[in-house]
Formats: structure tokens, C-alpha cells, sequence
């Protein structure tokens, strides 16, 4: 089992910034990734970030240059920097943490919702 506790979402407004975080605990074996996907409303869910262990890094070209993810493996918590946000980037935002070794597994965070609006 995995638990995962996210926070950040809010409402601002065009142009300005938050911070997401997602914090894991439970089965965690270090050979894993973490990352982030969004839901609008009559959207399919899709890929934002995401991070490995290793810290390689996969960004979506939607929010390439705007938003930035990193992790503190210590603490096994992943961070979502997002600036310069959109009212096009309005949707939940859902952690995910995926283990790869010794065996496969995924978990996913109950959503935080995220609103650009004026």
C-alpha cells in the first residue's frame, strides 16, 4: 500500500504561480517515479510531469517552460512548480506514484483542483 497526500491546488488569477506537492508513504522501494497528470472537466486525464527516482523527467509540451517538476527523494515527495499558469490549465491534478521494482504497482492521490481564472 501506498498513501498519497496531495496539496497546493487553489484559485488564482492568469500569469501567476503555485506550488503542488505530493507526499508518499507506505510500500516505497526507491525504484520508482512520481509524477503529476490533470483532468478537465469533458477531458480525457493527462500526462503534466513526471519524475524517476533517477531523476529523469518527462514534461508535457503543453507546460514545457512553465512548469517544472522535482522531487526530494528523502522525504518522497514530489513538487509541481507551476508559473505563468493559464486559464487552459484549469483541470484536477492527480499525483501519481508508480513502483518498478521488485514488482509493479500504482497508486493514485484523490485529485487537487487547480482554477486560472480573472
Amino acid at each position: 500500500q501506498v498513501q498519497l497526500v496531495e496539496s497546493g491546488g487553489g484559485l488564482v488569477q492568469p500569469g501567476e504561480s503555485l506550488r503542488l506537492s505530493c507526499a508518499a508513504s507506505g510500500s516505497i522501494f526507491g525504484i520508482d517515479a512520481m509524477g503529476w497528470y490533470r483532468q478537465a472537466p469533458g477531458k480525457q486525464r493527462e500526462l503534466v510531469a513526471t519524475i524517476t527516482s533517477g531523476g529523469s523527467t518527462n514534461v508535457a509540451d503543453s507546460v514545457k517552460g512553465r512548469f517544472t517538476i522535482s522531487r526530494d527523494n528523502a522525504k518522497n515527495t514530489v513538487y509541481l512548480q507551476m508559473n505563468s499558469l493559464k486559464p487552459e490549465d484549469t483541470a484536477v491534478y492527480y499525483c501519481r506514484y508508480q513502483n518498478f521494482a521488485p514488482s509493479y504497482y500504482e497508486y493514485w492521490g484523490q485529485g487537487t483542483q487547480v482554477t486560472v481564472s480573472s
